[in-house]
């Protein structure tokens, strides 16, 4: 089951979804189309497609960060009860194929943005105790906000 995230929320990559970095990441869902918050970050920190998704820096009380995001689906599979039954019903009165086969199980995905922050000081900024913690967390949330409310991204070059 794909997880419910009404704003964001902090998780061990990992445990979050195979693939995700060991360290922490701060998640929330995403709005959007896929590649959207890649073209957010390249637009606003006018990265010209170098390291967006890997090393995309930030400045934060004299202080340079930097952070990795990766995009990530989560999905949920349900068993459709009725059409099985349906299908297994037809099979042993008339002996045909499943008809309903398509039906059995239903899919639906959402997508998550999880991103992990690191500087030359601290390997995992988002980690519990970390000094910067709380600044990162700031910048983060205001960042995801401003992504959910652009829809033209060389908007927020001007923000800065």
């Amino acid at each position: 089951m794909a997880p419910k995230i009404k704003k964001d929320k902090l998780a061990h990559g990992k445990r979050f979804k195979k693939g995700v970095a060991k360290k922490t990441v701060f998640v929330f869902e995403c709005p959007k189309d896929a590649n959207e918050f890649y073209d957010c970050i390249n637009t606003k920190l006018q990265l010209n497609d170098y390291y967006v998704d890997v090393q995309a820096p930030f400045l934060m009380d004299g202080q340079i960060f930097c952070f990795s995001f990766y995009e990530v689906e989560i999905s949920t599979k349900t068993i459709n009860l009725i059409p099985l039954a349906l299908d297994v019903a037809f099979n042993q009165a008339a002996y045909m194929d499943p008809v309903f086969e398509k039906a059995h199980t239903w899919r639906r995905g959402s997508w998550y943005i999880a991103m992990e922050v690191f500087s030359d000081s601290e390997e995992d900024s988002l980690l519990e105790g970390s000094v910067s913690r709380e600044v990162v967390l700031s910048y983060l949330r205001d960042l995801k906000n401003e992504y959910s409310a652009t829809d033209n991204y060389n908007e927020t070059v001007f923000k800065n």
